[in-house]
């Protein structure tokens, strides 16, 4: 296992088909590399006790959620999760909450997306391969 110090936390949630990021306010926190057969990861944010109303009814409901993490420093890019959470403490004025989740490929997602523009603006061949590496380069991928 490798632990990991946390830096952020956003939760990315679905309203009314527009999807929005909540940040949430971290005290403190550690990411976990479990380094398993499933490949999960936990999570463990502290933070305020106000997020109980919140984070409650997700745990009760055993809700999937997609969170966006930064491990070690803020300037990193950040990591996607699908994760559930696993258990709430309340540690007077202060909570933790622990995610458990396995981590989502997104430069496999952004690869992908672009493959799928070439195709449809009609690229082939040698083509589709040229533009291809130069669209990724300029995505960074």
């Amino acid at each position: 296992m490798k632990t990991f110090k946390l830096v952020s936390l956003d939760i990315v949630e679905e309203k009314n088909d527009d999807i929005t990021q909540r940040r949430i306010k971290l005290n403190d926190g550690l990411i976990i590399n479990r380094e398993d057969e499933k490949s999960r990861w936990v999570v463990e944010a502290y933070v305020d006790s106000s997020y109980r109303e919140y984070f409650e009814p997700i745990m009760t409901n055993s809700d999937e959620l997609l969170i966006q993490v930064k491990i070690t420093k803020s300037s990193n890019q950040p990591a996607t999760f699908l994760a559930r959470i696993i258990d709430l403490n309340i540690i007077g004025d202060e909570m933790n909450v622990i995610f458990m989740g396995t981590m989502v490929d997104r430069r496999r997602e952004q690869i992908e997306k672009i493959l799928k523009a070439l195709l449809d603006e009609g690229y082939q061949g040698e083509d589709l391969l040229e533009e291809f590496k130069r669209r990724g380069k300029e995505a960074g991928a």
